[in-house]
């Protein structure tokens, strides 16, 4: 669902969280991962199997 297209607001809905809430987690997946974008993050993610 974290797909780098997914808008946070859908993502929010979805998952009865706060826009605010996912846009923290998000920003500290992409942190964690070393990347500089949702989409970089979601790359890096796949590449190595992790979703």
């Amino acid at each position: 669902m974290a797909e780098y297209d997914t808008p946070v607001a859908v993502i929010a809905r979805k998952t009865h969280l706060s826009a605010g809430t996912v846009r923290n987690h998000l920003s500290a997946a992409v942190a964690k991962l070393g990347a500089t974008s949702r989409s970089e993050a979601y790359l890096t993610a796949h590449d190595n199997g992790w979703l």
